[in-house]
């Protein structure tokens, strides 16, 4: 009898049976690099593709694969591969659609690494782009070319945390004839799945969420099974950008708690975002659980809850945010996200310092953004550690008043 499983309960069980030799309850690391075979014709028959296994390291793993058939069904795709980082899951599937000549759509409001590779990689390829305002369906409409062969959004974005469409412009995208991409990296598979909205490829760095420990980095393509091969053989196994057994058995070991990490993650950050919206101090907070939010009531259809990122600004510019983000003590610095530690930065000079200021702030990226991910620590101490860094720029704000 086939039964249903909940999200945590999957994310615990799904493709996961005990060793058949050491009844080992943990998935086995299979580091190897190599893989025997019986005869010539059963080595050719796993090479061609005519009969299931490994045969080299660089196309597969059995680790992996496991943790492959997870995502897979987390995501509610066909397949997902694995690959060695976020970005590598990015050009990898931007990669997969586009080819010399051919043009991508990609939202305005995008994190530093893919305009990175956009800007300064993909022309090496042939592959042209336009940043587009994706909260306008029209003018992605508009922005379609003959030669645009995908559309590629992030939702929430990376770092002002806008909320996209994703059903709206996936019918776009299927009027036109050609793939949405979606980065799922701020939501993970445990608050909302673009599949499922009409999305055709979702990518994930899997070093945030999905693993959520701060200790691998990785990446996830997720999409039909055809694809997912294509981008095996060619350019995941041809690039060498595959993920190793050891990393993947750490994400498997991860994705046991991310249902209960992800609850703490969501609680947590709204509670630090309703305090920050109230603080005197904070000119703007970027947070779709806020009413205030543009996008709260979308968001509220297509996430299940609002994820654990804030952004947001504090009164006095570039000046007044570095001199809050050095006063913390508890939150650390950091490029990161995700992690069981809450984790703070400055966009403009940290992950999204590859675009250049005049963009920067045609994207919406100010010199006082700040950007904070909220961990598993206990809400009121962070309140607490950002409510004495906020005493700075209050001090600032009273001086200046009395002169």
């Amino acid at each position: 009898m086939d039964y249903f499983w909940n999200f945590d309960t999957k994310a615990i069980h799904s493709h996961k049976s005990p060793d058949p030799i050491t009844r080992a309850v943990s998935q086995p690391i299979v580091p190897a690099v190599a893989y025997s075979f019986p005869d010539v014709e059963s080595a050719a028959a796993v090479v061609s593709g005519e009969m299931n296994g490994e045969y080299y390291g660089r196309y597969g793993n059995p680790t992996v694969k496991v943790l492959e058939k997870k995502i897979a069904e987390l995501e509610e795709g066909e397949e997902a591969l694995g690959v060695s980082s976020g970005m590598a899951a990015i050009s990898t599937a931007i990669l997969a659609v586009c080819q010399q000549g051919d043009h991508i759509l990609v939202t305005k409001d995008v994190y530093g690494g893919t305009y990175s590779f956009l800007t300064s990689l993909a022309p090496r390829f042939g592959i042209q782009f336009d940043f587009v305002d994706c909260r306008n369906i029209e003018a992605v409409q508009l922005a379609i070319k003959p030669n645009t062969k995908a559309l590629y959004i992030e939702t929430p974005s990376n770092p002002l945390l806008t909320v996209l469409n994703i059903k709206a412009l996936a019918g776009l995208c299927k009027k036109n004839g050609i793939p949405l991409i979606v980065d799922n990296t701020f939501m993970s598979p445990y608050l909302q799945n673009p599949l499922i909205l009409g999305a055709d490829i979702v990518v994930h760095s899997a070093t945030k969420y999905l693993n959520g420990h701060g200790d691998v980095v990785a990446g996830f393509v997720v999409g039909n099974a055809e694809l997912i091969h294509f981008m095996r053989k060619k350019l995941m196994g041809d690039l060498g950008q595959n993920l190793n057994a050891w990393e993947a058995f750490l994400i498997l070991r991860g994705i046991k708690t991310m249902g209960m990490r992800m609850e703490r993650h969501c609680t947590s950050a709204q509670k630090v975002a309703e305090y920050l919206e109230a603080h005197p101090a904070v000119k703007n907070v970027h947070y779709p659980g806020l009413a205030s939010h543009p996008q709260h009531e979308l968001a509220k259809e297509q996430m299940r809850a609002m994820g654990g990122i804030i952004s947001f600004e504090v009164e006095g510019g570039l000046k007044a945010s570095k001199e809050f983000i050095n006063a913390l003590k508890l939150i650390m610095i950091s490029f990161s996200l995700g992690d069981p530690e809450s984790l703070i930065q400055h966009p403009a000079s940290m992950t999204h310092f590859s675009i250049p200021p005049e963009e920067q702030q045609r994207f919406g990226i100010t010199d006082g953004l700040i950007r904070l991910s909220v961990g598993l620590e206990c809400p009121q101490d962070l309140i607490n550690d950002l409510s004495q860094a906020l005493q700075v720029i209050e001090e600032r704000l009273c001086k200046k008043q009395a002169k």
